[in-house]
């Protein structure tokens, strides 16, 4: 069997990793000999999936399924034959739970199982004249099931429909379509169920006379003033992070009263677990506070008829917006919303959209089995002070920025790293990505003294995540001298970078937070300005970077007065010296080496002598780390009490009076 698992998982990865077969965590697969059947565990993504993600149950016991009575109450039933699976297993140890759809695989009388939810296959098994099709495109070598809710069943049903087959014709089905689900493949050797898939799709498609070619689109710009608002008032048991889709295939949609029709009732099991049964649909006006009273109204309808919030909001003139509990969740709901389109558009071909009744609707809305799928789609751990906070770190890419930007990720946090540095911006994105933070951090070029940069590094972190929670403002030079020798240049670029970039980055960024607010008045709100040591006491020959560092304490104490209404903290961080960072630390213009030039440490020779004299002048005998301000940082951001402070982060080296 070893063999033949290695082949299905081949398989599996292959068609897994195609959203036109499925997303996400849906299809299953399975091998099996007389006495074991390997069979995908619930929550396990295909296109990754390896020996882990198979559950080995037992054949024999799976056969009990067939005449053991069970429950005719829907819940009780389901509830013992998942306690029935579950006692199949051969390592229980292993705590993996069986597909729902194991008791199927078992029944397919065929070595290798493969059960996809491709596109294509739906447009057909979604339309009004499926059966009709699958007769004239397949003839007698599928089996067709009207829809049956996933679970005991259609096991039931699969059975049936296979002895009616094999009396008929002498063998055993290989494909099952199932209206309104997918279809099961099975075979001999994963050869042949390519061979079949090949056969089926190629089938469906030469039908198709709409094919529509998808490519993105802009996204309009008054997304910026909506978006914000909508993740905030969707916050409501747990913050929200967003994705934001616009597409050609989605404007046509948006564009066609008939064509959004055809969205008014689900069309899959899969559709309603991760989209809902319904989406929620918002006017764009070109005043972007009417959009959101439309959306708000909408809201509370919504709320009132279903019990529960939106998972999908089509935004007319703008695209589809997702909320998730975590990006992996938002992005999946957005690419499964996606593939509903693709159905309702590909219908067409086929009579037009057939959609699941009421009844069946219910049944999964309420299904453990598929609330137990979803739950592992949307699950995230980490910090909660930080977990979900969209954060937006300038001077991110390297030194201190980096640091903090790393452990913002640690702790469960989405990051917009800001930088002017385009080369070393995204080649610390694709490191944060190798480290496993894929998705949860965006680069955006900026620099933060022009307010066009800022402005469209706003766009960027609405549209990546749905909004803004904290602004780190971290991006800082320095230029070191004694009166005499500091070039105005210098003392402009020092001013214009620390003071004047600190104001613009809060100005453009509280926007998306005060909408948060006004949407949602239990957010708080943090913007942090990463200040000094130099901001709480003078700094020798460093008079430009210390005086710039002593307004930003200003800006940060006014900034808190004038925001505080919104629920927007305004705090500084003051750390001491970060040695080991490249302001320090770099051969040519590192401040150990600008110090040693400007003489500031009496008596010191070479850069080494500069380091030990500014270590000796902290009581902890070491510099600050980014962990140290990190510290800090989540305290800020924890407590919902003060504003307008500046925190030292010194190691003792300055203390307050």
């Amino acid at each position: 069997m070893e063999q033949a698992l290695n082949e299905l998982i081949e398989i599996s990865r292959l068609y897994g990793k195609n959203k036109d077969f499925t997303i996400a965590s849906g299809g299953n697969t399975s091998v099996k000999n007389d006495e074991v059947m390997y069979v995908k565990a619930s929550g396990f993504e295909l296109g990754k999936i390896g020996r882990e993600g198979y559950v080995a149950l037992d054949r024999n016991m799976l056969d009990r399924l067939k005449t053991k009575a069970y429950s005719k109450t829907d819940t009780e039933r389901e509830a013992q034959v998942k306690s029935d699976l579950l006692r199949s297993r051969i390592h229980p140890e292993l705590n993996q739970r069986p597909s729902v759809e194991a008791s199927v695989h078992h029944a397919i009388r065929y070595k290798f199982v493969i059960h996809m939810h491709p596109t294509m296959v739906n447009a057909v098994t979604c339309a009004k004249n499926a059966r009709q099709t699958i007769a004239e495109l397949f003839g007698d070598e599928v089996v067709f099931v009207p829809y049956i809710t996933p679970g005991y069943i259609l096991y039931k049903e699969i059975e049936d429909q296979n002895e009616l087959y094999k009396t008929r014709y002498g063998k055993y089905p290989q494909v099952f379509f199932l209206q309104n689900h997918g279809v099961f493949v099975g075979a001999e050797s994963t050869a042949e169920i390519k061979e079949k898939y090949d056969w089926i799709i190629n089938s469906i498609q030469s039908k198709i006379t709409n094919k529509v070619e998808i490519s993105p689109l802009a996204v309009d710009g008054r997304f910026s003033e909506i978006i914000p608002a909508i993740r905030a008032a969707l916050s409501t048991s747990t913050l929200k992070v967003g994705k934001l889709r616009n597409n050609t295939l989605i404007d046509t949609f948006l564009r066609s009263d008939e064509k959004m029709s055809h969205l008014v009732n689900p069309f899959t099991p899969d559709g309603i677990v991760f989209c809902g049964p319904r989406p929620l649909v918002v006017e764009a006006f070109d005043n972007p506070q009417d959009t959101l009273s439309d959306f708000q109204s909408k809201l509370s309808a919504f709320r009132l008829a279903s019990g529960y919030d939106p998972k999908v909001v089509m935004i007319r003139g703008l695209g589809v917006f997702a909320p998730g509990d975590n990006i992996n969740a938002a992005n999946v709901v957005i690419d499964v919303f996606e593939d509903v389109l693709k159905i309702a558009h590909y219908a067409m071909n086929f009579g037009g959209p057939n959609f699941m009744n009421p009844v069946d609707v219910s049944f999964i809305e309420n299904w453990e089995v598929e609330s137990y799928r979803k739950g592992l789609i949307d699950k995230g751990g980490s910090s909660a002070t930080i977990k979900n906070k969209i954060a937006v770190v300038t001077g991110g890419a390297q030194g201190f920025g980096k640091g903090i930007v790393e452990g913002l990720l640690k702790q469960g946090a989405y990051v917009q790293l800001i930088d002017m540095n385009d080369e070393v911006g995204h080649q610390t994105i694709s490191e944060l990505e190798t480290a496993g933070f894929e998705g949860k951090v965006v680069f955006s070029k900026a620099n933060i003294t022009r307010s066009e940069d800022l402005k469209k590094a706003v766009g960027d972190v609405i549209c990546a995540f749905g909004g803004v929670d904290m602004l780190i403002s971290n991006a800082g030079v320095l230029r070191a001298g004694p009166l005499h020798e500091l070039e105005e240049k210098d003392f402009d670029l020092v001013t214009e970078v620390n003071y004047k970039g600190f104001y613009l980055c809060t100005k453009y960024f509280m926007e998306p937070m005060k909408l948060q607010y006004e949407s949602n008045p239990g957010l708080f709100m943090d913007i942090v300005q990463i200040n000094s040591k130099s901001g709480l006491v003078g700094s020798n020959k460093n008079f430009a970077y210390a005086g710039g560092k002593f307004g930003g304490i200003g800006l940060t104490q006014s900034f808190a007065l004038e925001l505080v209404p919104w629920n927007i903290k305004v705090n500084a961080v003051c750390p001491g010296n970060f040695f080991e960072g490249p302001l320090w630390s770099d051969p040519d213009r590192g401040l150990f080496a600008q110090y040693l030039k400007a003489g500031k440490v009496p008596g010191a020779k070479t850069v080494e002598d500069v380091k030990k004299s500014y270590e000796s002048k902290v009581p902890m005998s070491r510099g600050c780390q980014p962990e140290d301000v990190l510290k800090a940082i989540a305290y800020i951001v924890e407590q919902k009490y003060e504003t307008g402070q500046a925190v030292p982060v010194t190691g003792g080296q300055v203390m307050l009076s």
